[in-house]
């Protein structure tokens, strides 16, 4: 199994030139090892690699694998609707070192079950890597089976889990039906783990862990170590966040919030757009509490007071105070910490 837990689905940052900033990709390598990720998927959907050159692509997969050292599993996402260059690319992330590939759904071009099969299969033919095949026909307009999945894990050796997006639970708990236990079910959706975990699951590939890593582990492990009480609570506690984060499509809510809180990670990539500024509205200070949203935002004086969750782990970051306030009136008891002003630059 590649790994138990919380995997964070990595932004791609970029610098004001809009090219990759491999310096801040290196940052937020050691920000996810501080604070508890156990895992890092790079050039998946929320890090934007349907915009990546290839030779970006290529560097950023390098970049993540080379920063993390082995300390913890690195996923490179590999997959297309090109077989030939999906094959291309997972041979180059498993000659870097690799410990697994993500391989998405082919999408646009739609391939029919025995089509589909057979990208599967020759991927998998053509590596040693481990392999999780990534099924979100929100985004691929076409739905992995469970017959097929488990087909896949059952003739393929190194195909070894699923990032199971469809939201679908009776799907999920058909999925776990049919794969023998070792094959490892993954929530692709944050608002959804614990009812994947109750199912079988054992992690999730997750947005939210962008800035709530050490939540999005104790999550999963929790519920993993038999907490289920703690489990569920951080599951409602994060519910609002979690709903902000997907106010508009992945990355836009996330990549804007990161840079709310200071992270500075750019820019989004064409065609997608800056955030619109009722959606940013969302995360800001209201005039009344039932106003305040889950990141609390709020200028002041030309600066930046911010009120962030106390899951943003930890970081080096000056002006941080050490106060706690609890039971915001839109995060459901979950604790924020208040931060001093910083410049939204």
């Amino acid at each position: 199994m590649l790994f138990k837990g919380s995997a964070v689905a990595l932004v791609t940052p970029f610098t004001r030139e809009n090219t990759v900033n491999y310096d801040k990709l290196e940052e937020l390598v050691e920000f996810h090892i501080k604070n508890g990720t156990d895992a890092i998927v790079v050039c998946g959907t929320t890090g934007e690699a349907s915009t990546l050159s290839d030779r970006e692509h290529i560097a950023t997969i390098k970049c993540v694998i080379d920063a993390v050292n082995k300390r913890i599993p690195v996923i490179a996402g590999t997959g297309g609707n090109d077989t030939e260059h999906s094959i291309l690319l997972s041979k180059i992330a498993e000659n870097f070192g690799a410990d697994g590939l993500l391989i998405i759904n082919p999408y646009y071009n739609k391939g029919n079950k025995t089509g589909i099969k057979a990208h599967f299969t020759k991927i998998a033919q053509s590596v040693d890597t481990p392999i999780i095949i990534y099924n979100v026909p929100s985004r691929t307009g076409v739905n992995l089976s469970p017959n097929l999945i488990a087909e896949l894990s059952y003739s393929e050796q190194n195909i070894v889990g699923v990032k199971e997006a469809s939201g679908d639970m009776t799907q999920v708990a058909e999925i776990a039906r049919l794969v023998n236990d070792d094959f490892a079910i993954y929530s692709g959706n944050d608002d959804s783990t614990l009812p994947l975990l109750s199912l079988g699951g054992v992690g999730v590939i997750s947005v939210l862990a962008n800035i709530c890593p050490k939540e999005s582990h104790d999550l999963v492990y929790s519920f993993l170590s038999g907490d289920i009480e703690l489990s569920r609570k951080l599951q409602l506690d994060l519910k609002p966040l979690i709903d902000a984060l997907f106010t508009e499509v992945n990355p836009v809510p996330v990549k804007t919030a990161m840079n709310l809180l200071g992270m500075d990670v750019g820019s989004l990539r064409l065609p997608l757009g800056h955030m619109e500024a009722k959606n940013i509205d969302i995360y800001r200070v209201g005039s009344s509490p039932h106003a305040r949203g889950p990141l609390a935002i709020n200028t002041e004086d030309g600066g930046l007071d911010r009120i962030i969750p106390a899951c943003a782990g930890s970081t080096d970051k000056s002006g941080i105070v050490q106060t706690l306030i609890e039971d915001h009136p839109r995060m459901r008891g979950v604790h924020v910490l208040m931060a001093s002003r910083i410049p939204l630059t």
